[in-house]
């Protein structure tokens, strides 16, 4: 029996492959504090990596890392915690931050298809990375209405997220962006929960913003991106 026979039966390889990986990356950034090392991004490079040296399918690790993805709903709601912590702030600062929101997903709209015609890209290559900065579930939808090609998307998802979560607070810095408020939303609002998980790390304030700026954004791309699309 090969080794893919032998796994693809189990409950648990791929679940336990990517926690263990994520492990080593976590202890990684704990040790030298580099802002690059970022957990996931060590993650995915290991589970890579060791797929491809063990000759081991993706198929017969997604049996078992799939099961992961159930716990998305509950953390997801979890991040709800940290924004009614702060909801005096909100509701100090509600007009600016949904201005804030709307300007960023028009701007992200803008930006790519500035790209898309100095590159000359594909009309459906343009329309599948439209959504690339909101939560995988409303990308997909997104890109299955407009016409474009999801495991595009889905990439884009993941390289939005993790980008943002690794070069998110640099650039915040070279900017002298130094107000919570504006930190978590352009944080939310760019890279989704993988960026929300950094601005939990840089403050409550950052966090509890970031998670209204997933939401929102989510909203609003729904209802932006289609917009686009039609006049484009």
């Amino acid at each position: 029996m090969s080794i893919n026979e032998l796994l693809s039966e189990s409950l648990f390889f791929g679940m336990i492959l990517s926690l263990l990986a994520y492990k080593i990356g976590f202890e990684i950034q704990k040790k030298w504090k580099k802002v690059f090392l970022n957990p996931l991004l060590i993650a995915i490079v290991i589970i890579i990596a060791f797929l491809l040296i063990t000759g081991i399918s993706y198929e017969t690790y997604q049996y078992g890392a799939k099961y992961l993805s159930y716990f998305l709903t509950p953390v997801t709601v979890c991040l709800a915690v940290p924004l009614y912590k702060q909801m005096e702030i909100l509701r100090k600062n509600t007009t600016a931050i949904l201005i804030s929101i709307v300007i960023g997903c028009l701007v992200h709209a803008g930006v790519l298809i500035a790209v898309a015609l100095i590159c000359k890209m594909d009309q459906q290559l343009l329309f599948s990375v439209m959504s690339k900065s909101v939560t995988t579930a409303i990308a997909l939808g997104v890109t299955g209405e407009i016409g474009g090609i999801q495991g595009i998307t889905v990439i884009g998802v993941m390289v939005a997220g993790i980008s943002g979560a690794v070069l998110g607070p640099s650039i915040l810095k070279w900017f002298h962006i130094t107000e919570p408020v504006a930190q978590g939303l352009a944080m939310g609002s760019a890279s989704h929960a993988i960026g929300t998980s950094k601005a939990i790390e840089i403050g409550e304030i950052q966090a509890a913003m970031s998670s209204l700026a997933i939401v929102v954004t989510g909203i609003l791309t729904v209802v932006i991106v289609p917009w686009v699309v039609s006049l484009l």
